[in-house]
């Protein structure tokens, strides 16, 4: 498995990554209409614009599996006074979850905030009905420090959403090797 910067060549497997992982996470929460609908093509369009006019301050990094796209995450560095980067999304192919991609993925992000920001922290928010993802946060030493209420989600729709955060980002940066 090779990590690396996305490059706007990865935008349409991260879209339809993104879109999947949205389909089997958030049913109950997105409407069901917008998960069978056009998700997909929604989540094309995001991640086209983004890798193709990339803005300052943001890092996607990919899990690159013999040219296929296994996982990625995308990163906004500048993105909270209190809190530091955000990570906006994480995802891992379905088929290749736990086998360490996630924790690699995330290794890696903090290790590009580090060289970019090296006295901030990090955060994400998970979606509180999304178990999984909050074990996964938790067991790489992420501390749970919000609950607020979210919304309107695409296609519609109100929940809780979970900020996990890292303050010491070295142990987290350690882990990519």
């Amino acid at each position: 498995m090779d990590y690396r910067e996305a490059t706007a060549g990865d935008a349409e497997a991260i879209a339809d990554l993104h879109a999947d992982g949205w389909r089997r996470n958030y049913r109950g929460v997105l409407l069901d209409s917008y998960l069978d609908g056009d998700v997909f093509a929604d989540r094309r369009a995001e991640w086209t614009r983004r890798l193709s006019r990339p803005r300052p301050g943001r890092y996607t990094v990919v899990a690159d599996l013999d040219g296929l796209v296994a996982g990625f995450a995308h990163t906004i560095l500048d993105a909270d006074p209190a809190w530091g980067a955000y990570v906006d999304n994480l995802y891992v192919r379905h088929d290749l979850k736990r086998q360490g991609i996630g924790a690699r993925l995330l290794a890696e992000t903090a290790r590009a905030v580090v060289r970019a920001r090296p006295s901030t922290g990090l955060s994400l928010t998970v979606l509180e009905q999304n178990t999984a993802a909050q074990a996964f946060y938790q067991a790489h030493g992420g501390v749970r420090v919000e609950r607020e209420p979210t919304g309107p989600l695409p296609g519609g729709g109100h929940a809780y959403a979970l900020r996990y955060a890292w303050a010491d980002l070295s142990e987290l940066a350690g882990n990519a090797r």
